[in-house]
């Protein structure tokens, strides 16, 4: 493979125009084409990067010859695309979550795998430079096993956002509401960092304060690993501006790391700005504790230095292409995108069947309540 793909895109609303920009500034990237459903707003984005406008994915990525192409459709429309774009010849980096359903995620990963092709799914966050010094400090043993892990995620989103795509808020168009929109980049570090398969999770889901919406606003779990650590979850988007987001990790030798990743009101791609930068809020191994200060000054002039919208996705967008080019996985693989998926599919089922969800988690076929949701 050449050492400059050509690359598109599959979907025009506000995520995509962060992957426009990424795509026609990283040097590796020959951005040639997007595809959408609406002609006349896809040619409109089009023209705005000067690249070439389509309505069918197979035809962009035949005609264009296209080597990648990320998916920015709403997340129970990830799916179709993304098999389009496998059997047309193209590789596939998916928006978070990889998908809304279980069923949707293996359809998607059986695609690569009889194509031969690579798919994979955005988790800007672990590039981060925080979360990246926080896996490293686990991964060398510093805080000994990972024991407990927490998320917590407290932000808003009131209803002019729902109102901002007639998709929002709703089981069909949106697939959930915090556990499938805003958590699932916490999901996915919680899982990265504890580093073990999950054995089971109980969850509960509600909706305290956003009436004009179908979809929770609240959830809370417990999470047991299988290689013996815990864990616990709760997010929602009824704390109005917002107040964090954070995951910690504390370890069985008694030292405990953290990251926020989010401060204050929570960003909306191609609608808001990122307010606070991320930083280590918490970190007790010994001998390293009074480095924290440092560190959060470090980080938070570097990521106050670049266009931290476009920063970390294009640091993602890079591996994975480099993935490509190099013959090895991404960073974040379309299997661990699906284990997020199992997160938040545990939780709708659990409160559902009102017990404890076992792992693995296989899709519920020939069910109407879309695992519990309904």
């Amino acid at each position: 493979m050449n050492n400059k793909l050509k690359t598109g895109i599959i979907g025009c609303g506000k995520v995509a125009g962060i992957h426009a920009a990424v795509l026609s500034s990283i040097p590796k990237s020959a951005f040639t084409a997007v595809c959408g459903k609406n002609e006349n707003r896809t040619q409109d984005f089009a023209s705005r990067y000067e690249v070439k406008a389509y309505t069918d994915v197979t035809e962009m990525v035949n005609k264009e010859k296209l080597d990648m192409v990320t998916v920015c459709t709403p997340h129970p429309a990830h799916k179709a695309p993304t098999i389009e774009a496998l059997k047309a010849g193209a590789n596939v980096l998916i928006e978070k979550p990889l998908a809304s359903s279980l069923e949707d995620c293996d359809a998607m990963l059986s695609a690569a795998k009889e194509t031969g092709k690579q798919i994979a799914t955005i988790s800007q966050r672990r590039f981060y430079s925080p979360c990246m010094r926080l896996k490293k400090a686990i991964d060398s043993g510093k805080i000994g096993k990972p024991a407990l892990g927490t998320v917590f995620l407290f932000g808003w989103r009131d209803e002019a956002y729902y109102k901002s795509d007639l998709w929002r808020g709703t089981w069909k168009g949106e697939g959930g509401g915090v556990l499938v929109n805003q958590a699932p980049h916490q999901f996915d570090l919680l899982q990265w960092f504890m580093g073990g398969e999950i054995d089971e999770i109980y969850g509960i889901w509600k909706n305290l304060n956003h009436p004009y919406i179908e979809v929770e606003d609240t959830a809370t779990a417990i999470l047991k690993f299988k290689n013996g650590g815990v864990g616990n979850i709760i997010v929602s988007n009824s704390q109005n501006p917002g107040i964090y987001g954070k995951v910690h990790i504390h370890g069985d030798n008694g030292a405990s790391v953290g990251v926020q990743t989010d401060g204050g009101a929570m960003f909306i791609a191609g609608m808001t700005s990122i307010l606070e930068p991320p930083v280590n809020d918490l970190w007790s191994i010994p001998g390293e504790e009074n480095k924290l200060k440092d560190w959060i000054k470090e980080d938070s002039d570097f990521f106050n230095s670049v266009n931290s919208m476009e920063y970390y996705h294009s640091l993602q967008i890079e591996d994975f292409i480099d993935a490509l080019i190099y013959g090895r996985k991404p960073m974040v693989t379309g299997e661990e995108g699906r284990v997020t998926v199992e997160i938040f599919t545990a939780i709708y089922r659990s409160q559902r069947d009102g017990k404890a969800i076992k792992f693995p988690l296989i899709p519920e076929y020939g069910r109407v309540d879309f695992d519990g949701r309904l």
